[in-house]
Parts: C-alpha cells; sequence; structure tokens
C-alpha cells in the first residue's frame, strides 16, 4: 500500500507543480507522476541540505514535493530547448 500512496502522491505533486508552472508541458500523466516522484525526492534532499538531517533517499510531504517538482519542471524546460525540426 505505501508503493501504491507514493505514486498517488507524486501524480498529486506533478500535477500540482504543472498547473503552478507557468507555459505549456506537453507530457502525460506518466510523465507527470515521474516529474512528482523525482520531485518529492529532490524535495527530501533539499530539506535534509536546509534543516539538517541525513541525505538519505526519501520521500518528501506534500509541500516538499511540489517544491521539487517545480524545481525539476523548470530544470526541464531550461536544458530541454526547443528540437529543431527538418
Amino acid at each position: 500500500m505505501g508503493l501504491i500512496a507514493f505514486l498517488v502522491m507524486g501524480l498529486i505533486a506533478g500535477f500540482i507543480a504543472r498547473w503552478i508552472m507557468p507555459g505549456a508541458q506537453p507530457m502525460g500523466w506518466i510523465q507527470t507522476m515521474v516529474v512528482g516522484i523525482v520531485g518529492s525526492l529532490v524535495g527530501g534532499t533539499l530539506a535534509a541540505l536546509i534543516f539538517g538531517g541525513t541525505l538519505d533517499i526519501s520521500a518528501a510531504g506534500l509541500i516538499g514535493s511540489i517544491i521539487g517538482a517545480l524545481i525539476v519542471l523548470w530544470a526541464m524546460s531550461q536544458w530541454g530547448g526547443r528540437r529543431a525540426t527538418v
């Protein structure tokens, strides 16, 4: 049950982050879930660095997951760029 809750939390965090982030993010719900899950890991790492603690891989709460997902979306927009078309 913990894995399903983690996936659902990642999906919720990804949708909220995509709603907050300006601009279009052309991705489906599975990619949104992956962004939320990666955001949760990023948010947990940042929380450990800021508030002290161990740098173990851990999930963050919903707020930390959303902040991490926003960071991941921003990084994707910066490094993704526009693909060249022929």
